[in-house]
């Protein structure tokens, strides 16, 4: 954070003085003007206090938390407004800089308040604002038995940054409520820490699904990112941690598969440890995974990282038609509308939300259950996935 805190700040500021030209143009009141510039101040002095706190103590994550969202309240209305004033600005550049147009700037205050409030909703209400999202997907290969066959996955729940038991509760009921063959977990059930989980299990238990509940592991939940006293604490929360998944009715798979059989007929779910590029472990070993597993089997991957796709899967020996990822939020803020899709997130993921394709292979990344850092959403709403299979 301290590398990009200079970029942060330039951008944020260069926004602010733009935006600022809009309100001069509407009102000359001093104390709007004061109040402006404090709340600038309050949160520039937030962020460098992040600095010199304790680094990975409680104070510092909560201090990032609420300084997050009240950046994004106060960056992002001026941000995405400013381009009614550029565009203004290059009329003007035709017109001899005549003084501003009060409509112009009217208009720009007014898209930044439409912003406002729907960064202030993502921020209050969008971390439990559960989204059903469907897929169909045809393969000409899947065994007849299984036409119809529906998954309903979840990932990343990060139940470390739970606070309010009922609004999980309503996803949970969004999931039963789909009433899927099996239910999949792609990773990242607790932030850093195996005890995160302990309140949630009984929640957690009562997701029902007639052909079973499966798991993999995500980045989070070995414990990577926070310092252990000794490696045998580390070691004993993700064995701590392999055991929830079978206290709340989870089948952890581990570089493994299991066949699924309806009708006489099955096919293979394999599940692989956490493999991601850009400095993530590479635990995962998908040979090991499909080890036994014929050639020809219909098989479907759960797999955190949906960077393993293309770093791996594809290029596997043996077809995987179905991969199901996590991993990336959506970076829990973006756009969603009308078939355009967009967020942050694209610059670094290739696939980071939603269905892909490669020839007769898929992938879906999830858009996230829980949440992590931010405690919101804005735009890229928490996600459950209904995923139908169809023979063509």
């Amino acid at each position: 954070m301290a590398k990009r805190l200079p970029l942060i700040i330039l951008l944020w500021l260069g926004a602010d003085l733009y935006f600022y030209q809009a309100i001069q143009t509407v009102t000359s009141s001093g104390a709007f003007v004061w109040l402006y510039w404090l709340i600038d101040l309050l949160l520039i002095g937030g962020i460098v206090s992040v600095i010199f706190v304790k680094r990975g103590s409680e104070l510092q994550q909560t201090l990032i938390t609420w300084l997050m969202g009240l950046m994004l309240l106060a960056l992002i209305p001026r941000l995405f407004s400013v381009p009614v004033l550029l565009a203004e600005d290059i009329i003007r550049l035709f017109r001899s800089f005549p003084p501003r147009a009060v409509w112009a700037s009217e208009l720009t205050l007014g898209i930044a308040a439409v912003l406002f409030l729907t960064v202030l909703f993502g921020i209050t209400r969008g971390r439990h604002f559960y989204r059903v999202r469907r897929e169909t997907i045809s393969f000409p290969d899947l065994p007849e038995a299984f036409d119809g066959f529906t998954i309903t996955q979840i990932t990343d729940v990060h139940s470390g940054s739970f606070t309010n038991a009922a609004g999980v509760q309503k996803g949970l009921d969004l999931v039963n409520a789909q009433h899927s063959d099996v239910i999949l977990f792609t990773g990242d059930l607790v932030n850093h820490q195996a005890s995160e989980m302990d309140r949630w299990i009984p929640a957690f238990s009562g997701l029902k699904a007639p052909m079973g509940k499966f798991s993999v592991l995500g980045n989070h939940d070995y414990g990577d990112y926070i310092q252990w006293e000794t490696t045998e604490a580390r070691d004993a929360n993700l064995a701590r941690l392999k055991q929830i998944h079978g206290e709340i009715g989870f089948r952890l798979l581990l570089d493994e598969a299991v066949i699924l059989q309806k009708g006489g007929q099955s096919i293979v779910l394999l599940g692989v440890e956490n493999w991601g590029k850009g400095g993530f472990h590479k635990y995962g070993d998908l040979k090991k995974a499909t080890a036994g597993v014929p050639d020809d089997a219909f098989k479907i991957l759960m797999s955190h990282d949906p960077s393993h796709w293309e770093g791996v899967t594809l290029g596997h020996h043996q077809h995987i038609h179905l991969t199901l990822s996590g991993h990336t939020h959506g970076m829990q803020f973006g756009v969603e509308l009308f078939g355009f899709k967009w967020s942050p997130i694209k610059y670094v993921y290739k696939q980071w939300a939603g269905l892909y394709q490669q020839g007769s292979r898929f992938l879906y990344v999830n858009r996230g259950f829980g949440f992590l850092g931010l405690k919101g959403r804005i735009g890229m709403w928490p996600e459950v996935a209904v995923i139908t299979l169809k023979r063509k």
